[in-house]
This record gives C-alpha cells, sequence and structure tokens, in this order.
C-alpha cells in the first residue's frame, strides 16, 4: 500500500480503465494543479490537481501526465521536476523521472524542461485528444501551440489529431463509483470530522467565538494527519442562515444555536458533516422544534438512498417534508401541493439536499442523464443536508422563529443492499446533542 492509501496497482488500474474507454487512437493530457500565490512570495498550501491524483497519486506541481493508449514504447508516460540537491534544500525532496517509474508505476518519465519538446511528437499520429478545456488557460495555450506545431509539418506526412473532447465525459464517470480502497479513506475523513465536531460540542459555551470553535475542530484534522477540506463554517445565532458564511468572528450568545459545516480531508478524500446545536447545551422550544422537523426531513432523504431510485428523490422528500411541517408550525401557509410546486418553501430552505462527494467535496458526476435524474447505483457516495433558515430581518412571521438557521448534514455511500453511513456515531437529533453536551 502506497502512503496514499491506494496500492500502486490500484493507480495503474485506473490508468489502463480510462485508456480503454478513450481508444487506442488516443491522448490524454493531464496538467498538474498550479502553484497559488497568497501574497508576494508566500503561497497558498499545494493541492494536487484531484484527476492527475486519481491516476497517479503523485502529489508535485510542475507535472504533466500523458497517457497514450496502444503505445508500443510505454503508455503512461510522467513529466515531472528533476531531482535538485539545491531546490530541495528548500522545499523538499523531489521523486524526479527515475523516482516516477520506480515509485509511481510510470511506463516512462521525462523532465518537465523536456515537454515542448516531446509532446508534439506524442501529438502526431493521434486522431483524439482528451483534455480539460478551460480549466487552465495558460497551459490551454502551451496545448493549443504544440497542436499548432503538428499542423505546420502536414504537408510532411504530419498527420495531427482532429477531435478534441472533455476529458470529464470519461473520467467523472470513472471517479462517481469508489472502490473498496477509496471507501477506507473516506471512512476515515469522516471519523476524524465526527471526532473533531464533537470537540467543538464539547468546547461550547455563550461568550465562545466562532473562531475559537473553528480552531478545535482543525486542530482534531491537523492531529489526525488530515486537513480541512473546505473553509469551516462556524455561525452563531443568525449566521447560521448564511448559507458559505466565512467570517468565523461573532462570539456565540446564550440562547443561540451554533452550525457548524466541517469536514477533514485525509489522503485527497474529503468529509462533509454538519451539525446544529446550542451553544449552551439546551435547545429553545423553537429551536427544537425547526431542528426536528430538519431531522425529519434528513430521515425522509436518507429513506430515498437505495439502488434503483432516482438521486432526485431525496431532494423531493425532504421537501415534502420540510414544506409540510412549515405549514403545521404557522411558518408558510396554503395547501401542500401548491407550496411544493410554486417553490413557496424555498424562503426557508434555498439549497440542494446534497451532492457527490469523494476527492472533491462537490464531486464529479452527472446529477441528470438525457434529462432524467440519474438512478443510485452502489459505489456512489454523496451528502444528506436538509435545513431551515429563518432571516432575522423576515416579519412575516412571529419574532420567536426569526434568526433561526439549521442544517443537518451526514456522508453516504449505496451499497447492494442499501446504504451506509459513513458519518455515524455524532449526535444528530435534539435529545442526542444534549446528552452529549450534559456529559461534557
Amino acid at each position: 500500500m502506497s502512503a496514499t492509501g491506494i496500492p500502486a496497482l490500484g493507480y495503474a488500474r485506473r490508468r489502463r480503465q480510462l485508456m480503454r474507454m478513450a481508444g487506442d487512437d488516443a491522448i490524454l493530457v493531464l496538467p498538474a494543479a498550479p502553484e497559488r500565490i497568497r501574497s508576494r512570495d508566500t503561497h497558498y498550501p499545494y493541492r494536487q490537481d484531484s484527476d492527475l491524483w486519481y491516476l497517479t497519486g503523485f502529489a508535485e506541481p510542475e507535472a504533466v501526465l500523458v497517457l497514450v493508449p496502444g503505445r508500443r514504447h510505454g503508455e503512461a508516460l510522467l513529466f515531472c521536476r528533476e531531482r535538485d540537491p539545491e531546490r530541495e534544500g528548500w522545499d523538499g525532496p523531489r521523486a524526479g523521472p527515475e523516482g516516477a517509474v520506480e515509485a509511481f508505476g510510470m511506463d516512462d518519465a521525462y523532465p518537465i524542461d523536456d515537454l515542448d519538446e516531446i509532446l508534439p511528437g506524442l501529438l502526431e499520429g493521434r486522431t483524439r485528444v482528451y483534455y480539460h478545456f478551460g480549466r487552465d488557460t495558460e497551459f490551454d495555450l502551451k496545448l493549443i501551440g504544440w497542436l499548432n506545431r503538428v499542423r505546420a509539418q502536414v504537408r510532411m506526412g504530419a498527420q495531427p489529431p482532429h477531435e478534441f473532447l472533455e476529458l470529464g465525459h470519461l473520467l467523472d464517470e470513472m471517479r462517481l463509483f469508489k472502490s473498496r480502497d477509496e471507501l477506507k479513506l473516506m471512512r476515515r475523513a469522516a471519523k476524524i470530522s465526527v471526532q473533531a465536531h464533537e470537540a467543538a460540542m464539547r468546547a461550547a459555551r455563550p461568550g465562545i467565538h466562532e473562531y475559537e470553535l473553528q480552531a478545535e475542530l482543525e486542530r482534531v484534522f491537523r492531529a489526525a494527519d488530515a486537513e480541512p477540506a473546505y473553509n469551516s463554517i462556524v455561525g452563531a445565532g443568525p449566521n447560521a442562515c448564511v448559507l458559505h458564511y466565512r467570517a468565523n468572528a461573532a462570539q456565540a450568545r446564550a440562547g443561540d444555536l451554533v452550525l457548524v459545516d466541517a469536514g477533514a480531508e485525509y489522503r485527497g478524500y474529503a468529509a462533509d458533516i454538519t451539525r446544529t446545536f446550542p451553544v449552551n447545551g439546551r435547545f429553545t422550544t423553537e429551536q427544537r422544534a425547526l431542528h426536528d422537523l430538519v431531522g425529519a426531513a434528513q430521515a425522509a432523504a436518507l429513506a430515498q438512498a437505495r439502488p434503483g431510485v432516482p438521486y432526485e428523490a431525496g431532494h423531493k422528500a425532504a421537501v415534502e417534508t420540510l414544506t409540510e411541517g412549515l405549514l403545521k408550525l404557522g411558518l408558510l401557509k396554503g395547501k401542500l401541493e401548491k407550496n411544493v410546486a410554486d417553490g413557496t418553501y424555498k424562503r426557508y430552505y434555498r439549497h440542494k439536499t446534497g451532492h457527490w462527494l469523494g476527492l472533491d467535496v462537490h464531486d464529479v458526476g452527472d446529477y441528470r442523464i438525457d434529462g432524467e435524474s440519474r438512478l443510485l447505483e452502489p459505489g456512489m457516495a454523496f451528502t444528506i443536508e436538509p435545513g431551515l433558515y429563518v432571516p432575522a430581518d423576515d416579519t412575516t412571521v412571529a419574532e420567536k422563529w426569526r434568526g433561526i438557521g439549521i442544517r443537518i448534514e451526514d456522508d453516504v455511500v449505496v451499497t447492494n443492499a442499501g446504504h451506509e453511513v459513513l458519518t455515524t456515531g455524532l449526535a444528530r437529533s435534539a435529545d442526542e446533542i444534549e446528552a452529549f453536551m450534559a456529559a461534557r
């Protein structure tokens, strides 16, 4: 098993499968993610492009994977930085082309500086190029330049590619279905995330700042050799109604709910959990009523997580449950069917009930095929995350409801028999949360 948690043979198998799908006259080009400057001469922490990571487990920048199906002299080629003791003394060790072959199972590897010289020759004679167009403008221009060099040789018998295809059409579908090894990593990311949320719940008390709770979460991530899969959201009081709240700077007051949306990334794989809890450990009557309703919506969506059911069925079940509950509580008025059909519920529930999950938090894969919601199949992993958000300035409802924001989110994988909740074990219902916080 490699340090990434996926055996080298697993990466080789993925590359072979992708090349089989692309066909013998294709060439596939995947550049590494560029390094990003944060400010002047400091960089953001480097995160490898998910597709390159999925096919190689190679973590370094300045690399390009080229797959050339059926090529006699080797099909999987990696262009990467050469070993350089001077630079490695500053930035850490490099694999170099030799390491790319020995440790990463490439058929061949070349210095990245030779890409300009070698790639036009690899493009020549191939009819189709698979590539992510429009993702990296700088690399787009380089690829066009290499293609033009092959086109310039047409009168001398060169055969340039004439079809350009979106790599995602093949690769996204592969990545949508998680292998046993991937699910092990996702369970680990989920377990770390559960422990982090528990640490935040234990630390919560009136007067604490949102960023202090964020620190509790992220300390647990790092202590477990993981990192945040996305910017942690910690919203106290009415800040919980801001879906992608970023500031994390306010102070939680007695009586506030705190919405925490945070997940660990472990070996590239993300978890994504949301819990909403009272900072003083006890829900008010109104907070509990809405929390129970969101919990019922999540249970309704979870019941749809099984093979053969349309992906969209979970969202529909959640919407119906939430709308019915809002009508009973008096936050909406009228008939259930009309409120659902007109989308009136969107005043308090603006987002979908989940998304694919994997190497990206919002992972790749089509949600619809030929205009219809796709059917769930074993190996698909996604979140289930209904919520309710009553704006603090909503004068159409009684004051007691205003400023309450609640979301409950768990990670689920479809199995042959139904589903597995990856983020199991974390207090979810109002009773469970109160019991957990009372035992701190």
